[in-house]
């Protein structure tokens, strides 16, 4: 009978540390895994505000210069395709200029704690 080499294979204490490495690094992928998730949410929240703020600066550019005379605020759960968000506009009149209004919309989410603000001129 043939002795058998002790050199064929791994040994307990390779497989151990070769799990141990691998588990590491999974942990890590697990972990930006996550947070890659974490900052999509985010990312679609501020995208859903950034077009909510955009189609109220449609509606006011509409309007035009002269009808745009009063500040305005959306509650929660009032804006069309957007229950999740508040929207607040307003106006500073002859500013930069003479017949000139600075716009301003800001979309809030999160219970206030998020926002995003879009500012446009209007002229006469």
């Amino acid at each position: 009978m043939e002795k058998l080499s002790n050199n064929i294979g791994f040994t307990l204490i390779e497989i151990l540390i070769a799990i141990v490495i691998i588990s590491i690094a999974s942990l890590g992928l697990a972990s930006l895994s996550v947070t890659i998730i974490r900052e999509n949410s985010t990312d679609k929240n501020t995208t859903m505000a950034i077009t909510c703020a955009q189609d109220k600066m449609e509606e006011i550019k509409k309007l035009g210069y002269p009808n745009v005379t009063s500040a305005s605020d959306e509650p929660y759960g009032s804006i069309a395709n957007y229950p999740s968000y508040r929207r607040t506009m307003s106006f500073i009149p002859n500013n930069p200029a003479p017949n000139m209004k600075i716009v301003t919309v800001t979309v809030f989410w999160n219970s206030n704690t998020h926002s995003t603000v879009l500012k446009t001129i209007l002229a006469e």
